[in-house]
């Protein structure tokens, strides 16, 4: 059965890796290289934003959170879909827009910097080292994620598994730039909400339906694993609702928005968008259910192989390859749109704005390809903790993103009165606390890191720029441009 499931795999791989070849012939220069030109249509956006999105923790770390605690897991979706539905709906288009008339900025930091006229310097790069920092734990959260599945599959010690995986993501991610990242994540979000549907569908099937499903889940299971609240305190509700904040500052999902073609297209793009994100949690939710009444004989001992375990339990080798091959998808959509964003930042904002302002097209290309491969070892050298948590590496970078970035965002695209060095403050204080209350436990301590760095930063936004000299006359003109109608 192994060797049909990898000629599968190998299929697939060789198919993403020609999409990147594919898009090689379209990357002739930087724009093209990060933002593809700014030519996505409103599905390739919208299904490129989704896969990019929810990387291995869809498929992997919510089914096992589900599996192993049932339903009071589920706030972290509802917290998701509202935080997605809020970013589609009140930043993309103005922030598309908005990065056009900031002097077509290309990265975040640029974004910045042009919106705030900072010939300083220090936020392009406050926040370029805030996208390495937390973008290179992130990447180390998808490569467990890769390893696990390798390992899982073939039997591989985790570490072969782990350098099989890097070098299959690191391969098409630097030939084929942002338009490869995007081609290939669209194929593969299709792959993920198909596999997503009919992994539980078919589970509850084999097991008599939805009732006997869920009979069987209630009586393998404990108390209250149907209950949301249950186990549940406020503290524990509230954390998990508060993942939501992250989406206002995942560059990897802000650069989808900037780099849409057209910003009328973007009703079309969030229709899609928030269809295929809903559909799919759901299916990874009944993926953990099912789990837990396929598996109510012989439990596994790790929960975040449930979809792994039931897709190679209820298919046959051809089939099963598949499916994994949508876990290798979800895996590799992140990683490398992560890779591709912190290469940007290399590039973009200390290669060419700091170090070397004369540097041709060709010699950026190939410094956005080398730091593919410098961060790619950073990562997989801190991926080789096999205890590792998918869904806490995920969290910690997730946090660190939507505090760091996410207030400073949201204030710039709607509050003119904003300034660089409330900016500047905002972005330093939701990273540092973030870092802080990381390490500490207990009480108020529990609430998810993201809610404490995301309120500090927004206070500090609004108490330096109150504080400073009001922006500029060509600033504030900007600014109301980008309001637009």
């Amino acid at each position: 059965m192994s060797g049909t499931i990898a000629l599968t795999i190998s299929i697939y791989l060789l198919a993403m890796l020609g999409l990147g070849v594919a898009a090689y012939r379209y990357t002739s220069n930087l724009k093209d290289y990060i933002l593809g030109g700014r030519q996505l249509n409103g599905g390739v956006a919208a299904l490129s934003a989704g896969a990019s999105d929810m990387s291995g923790w869809l498929m992997l770390g919510l089914p096992g959170a589900i599996y192993a605690s049932g339903m009071n897991q589920i706030w972290i979706a509802v917290g998701l879909v509202a935080g997605a539905l809020l970013n589609w709906q009140y930043v993309a288009r103005r922030l598309r827009r908005y990065t056009e008339l900031a002097g077509d900025a290309l990265t975040l930091p640029d974004y910045f910097e042009n919106r705030f006229a900072d010939s300083s310097r220090m936020l392009r790069v406050a926040s370029a080292f805030v996208i390495l920092i937390f973008f290179t734990i992130y990447t180390s959260a998808g490569l467990v994620s890769g390893a696990i599945l390798f390992e899982q599959v073939f039997g591989l010690d985790y570490r072969a598994a782990l350098i099989i995986g890097t070098v299959s993501i690191l391969s098409y991610t630097a030939i084929g730039g942002f338009l490869g990242v995007c081609w290939t994540d669209t194929v593969q979000g299709i792959m993920m909400f198909l596999a997503l549907l009919i992994v539980p569908a078919v589970a509850m099937s084999s097991m008599g339906g939805w009732g006997a499903s869920t009979e069987a889940a209630s009586a393998a299971a404990s108390a209250g694993v149907f209950d949301a609240f249950h186990g549940t305190s406020l503290i524990g509700a509230v954390s998990l609702l508060a993942w939501g904040l992250g989406y206002f500052g995942q560059p990897h999902i802000l650069a989808r928005f900037m780099a849409l073609h057209d910003e009328r297209d973007m009703p079309q793009a969030q229709a899609i968008g928030m269809t295929w994100m809903v559909l799919a949690l759901y299916g990874a939710i009944a993926t953990g259910f099912a789990g837990i009444g396929f598996f109510a004989a012989a439990p596994l001992g790790n929960p975040e192989t449930v979809f792994l375990a039931l897709s190679q339990a209820l298919f046959n080798p051809w089939m099963a390859g598949i499916l994994l091959a949508a876990v290798l998808a979800a895996i590799m959509s992140t990683v490398s749109s992560q890779l591709l964003v912190s290469s940007s930042a290399i590039a973009e904002d200390f290669w060419k704005r700091l170090f070397r302002k004369e540097a041709s097209e060709r010699e950026l290309l190939n410094a956005g390809r080398l730091s593919v491969l410098a961060i790619s070892v950073i990562a997989l050298l801190l991926a080789l903790d096999r205890d590792s948590s998918v869904l806490a590496l995920v969290a910690y970078a997730w946090a660190g993103f939507g505090a760091a970035f996410g207030p400073v965002v949201l204030f710039s695209l709607f509050w003119g009165r904003m300034t660089r060095n409330g900016a500047l403050a905002g972005m330093l204080s939701g990273t540092v606390t973030v870092i802080i209350w990381k390490q500490l436990s207990g009480g108020i301590f529990d609430i998810y890191e993201i809610l404490p760095g995301f309120l500090a930063a927004s206070i500090f936004i609004v108490l330096v720029s109150l504080g400073g000299a009001k922006p500029g006359r060509n600033i504030l003109e900007m600014h109301e441009a980008a309001r637009g109608s």
